[in-house]
């Protein structure tokens, strides 16, 4: 029980369910999440760090730890403006990927999403497709990058769009087979899980992972 991680985006489907994974795997003496406000989470390995991501600097060496679980993410429905979506999903993220390299961070794992490319012809696409290149570059030991399709689970804040095809999920799923796969709905829990499988490989370099995790990645 020596490793140490950081979590940003921990109210978020799949933030909240990491942060609990975290926190009773042997494997971590301490947790620290990134949050705006009070989680109302006890826990002796849980250590909250407040932030609103615009002086990430400021953290210094609480930001040197083995593992940097990325759950950032919103959409353009919720965020309002494509200037904001960007911010939250590009800057953010590489924002913090730089500053907790720097500080002495090992490993990155980031949420994205499947068809990211910074050639896609959609602007969420592309967005995600250049922060997948950004946090790439950094020097980290490893960075994995997990892509997963529509998230399946209940939100702390609604989300329409989505709500309707979490309901036309269950019947669309079984539709998406072979090179399709990829795109079949899946369960933040899932998502969650399959990050912390990752950050325990320790296996070095950059890589790209669809969900479900085959035995491989």
């Amino acid at each position: 029980m020596n490793r140490t991680a950081v979590v940003a985006g921990p109210t978020g489907l799949v933030g909240a369910q990491l942060l609990q994974r975290l926190l009773h795997d042997p494997a971590y003496r301490e947790v620290r999440a990134l949050t705006r406000r009070p989680l109302g989470v006890r826990h002796d390995r849980l250590r909250e760090l407040h932030t609103d991501y615009a002086q990430l600097d400021l953290l210094g060496d609480a930001l040197a730890v083995d593992d940097v679980f990325c759950c950032l993410g919103t959409t353009m429905a919720v965020a309002g403006s494509r200037a904001a979506f960007e911010d939250v999903d590009y800057r953010m993220v590489v924002d913090l990927a730089r500053v907790a390299r720097h500080a002495g961070a090992q490993q990155f794992l980031v949420v994205s999403a499947v068809g990211a490319s910074r050639h896609a012809l959609a602007f969420y696409s592309r967005v995600k497709g250049r922060m997948e290149a950004a946090v790439s570059q950094l020097d980290y030991a490893a960075v994995h990058i997990l892509r997963p399709s529509l998230l399946l689970g209940e939100r702390a804040q609604s989300r329409p769009a989505e709500d309707l095809a979490q309901r036309l999920a269950p019947a669309i799923a079984p539709l998406l087979r072979g090179p399709l796969r990829r795109y079949r709905p899946v369960r933040g829990a899932d998502v969650a899980e399959a990050m912390l499988r990752l950050a325990l490989r320790g296996e070095p370099g950059v890589h790209v992972h669809h969900l479900p995790l085959r035995d491989g990645g």
